[in-house]
């Protein structure tokens, strides 16, 4: 089997605490500028989700750290070397496709070998080291077959050991598991983590799947337009988002736009446009000179009552307007008498769900709210 040690054997010999680093790097392509000042610094063995949506420059991102890009302005190193004049098949970094990027005519236990040969490494190290990558993504079995005859699963096995061979100090993934469908993704997911964990690597992935970044990554950097908007664990980006876009980008969410009208050291009170009232906690030393703000609350955030609530405080009337069985959860629609529509996530064991258009009322704690700076 292939050792972690194998990876990272020369760790004291460099001159950075990064695996990767990005230094105000800009990117311009005809005259469009797709990446704007990223700055990253990821750590070894970590694994890093670059996320956002179509366009914001992500995928751009990867393809500077991989080589297959090069900087307008700024720098790429990689464990504390510039890549400025090192092109890709250079690089101690590989890449993992969303298209596999297999070739047909050659089966599997080839398609793994191919970059050992282009090395000139000897037959029987050749032998060895794919021998040991196709037991570690379990596809030993498989040695002899050509991608045509194997399922999407297996095929991007294939391609995380052809990348995973040339023991890489840094994997790129490039949205791996875009191609599959829902099932065969979740469990993906797993080994992918699996063999992260396993490896001690570190894992760079792209992707526009939030579910899948907060489940497999360490930190996570979002991206809008270019820039980066937040840096953070999961936790970190999803109770505690830095911006409305990243509130209502990462997982579901109620926003509601209004005025501060008061605050201490403890809460702050917001009026929204429709007149509601929402008491958001906030810590002393969070900004005391913002007037105008969005409140997000998290569907699962909010309680659904039959009758009035004891909460004096984000306690609101309304009416059902819609309930949607998703087995373990139900997605419910709640229309405030103030005109807004909420969404709501109650867990499948809500003993009595009334009927649509039933009066209905919502609550939650100033705590499970937060309050942002609007643009």
């Amino acid at each position: 089997m292939l050792q972690t040690a194998s990876y990272n054997s020369d760790r004291t010999t460099l001159d950075s605490a990064f695996d990767v680093e990005l230094r105000k790097v800009f990117k311009v392509f005809n005259g469009e500028t797709a990446v704007r000042g990223v700055e990253l610094n990821i750590a070894p063995g970590e694994f890093f989700s670059i996320l956002g949506p179509s366009g914001c420059g992500k995928t751009t991102t990867l393809r500077l750290i991989a080589g297959f890009e090069t900087p307008s302005a700024g720098e790429v190193l990689i464990r504390g070397k510039s890549m400025t004049q090192v092109p890709p098949y250079r690089r101690p970094a590989n890449t993992v496709f969303q298209s596999y990027a297999l070739f047909d005519h050659m089966k599997v236990w080839d398609n793994v070998a191919f970059g050992l040969r282009i090395k000139r490494l000897s037959r029987s190290e050749i032998q060895q080291r794919v021998d040991d990558v196709l037991q570690l993504v379990k596809m030993e079995s498989f040695a002899n077959r050509y991608p045509k005859q194997l399922s999407g699963g297996q095929r991007q096995r294939v391609a995380l050991a052809r990348a995973l061979v040339n023991r890489p100090a840094v994997l790129l993934l490039d949205e791996p598991l875009g191609a599959l469908d829902l099932k065969l993704r979740k469990q993906m997911q797993v080994e992918l983590s699996n063999l992260h964990q396993d490896l001690g690597l570190t894992f760079v992935m792209v992707t526009h799947d939030q579910e899948e970044a907060l489940s497999l990554s360490d930190r996570i950097a979002v991206m809008k337009d270019g820039r980066i908007e937040q840096i953070g664990t999961p936790n970190d980006i999803y109770e505690r988002p830095q911006t409305p876009f990243i509130a209502d980008f990462i997982g579901d969410t109620n926003l509601f736009e209004g005025r501060v009208e008061s605050s201490d050291a403890t809460s702050a009170l917001i009026r929204t446009h429709t007149g509601l009232k929402i008491v958001v906690a906030r810590s002393p030393e969070e900004n005391d000179a913002v007037h105008h703000a969005v409140v997000s609350v998290r569907p699962e955030k909010i309680h659904l009552h039959l009758s009035p609530p004891e909460a004096i405080q984000n306690a609101f009337p309304g009416q059902l307007k819609h309930v949607m069985y998703l087995g373990t959860h139900l997605h419910c629609v709640v229309q405030l008498d103030s005109g807004e529509n909420l969404t709501v996530r109650l867990p499948n064991r809500f003993s009595t769900v009334p009927e649509d258009r039933s009066p209905v009322y919502v609550s939650w704690s100033p705590s499970d709210c937060i309050a942002l700076a609007a643009l």
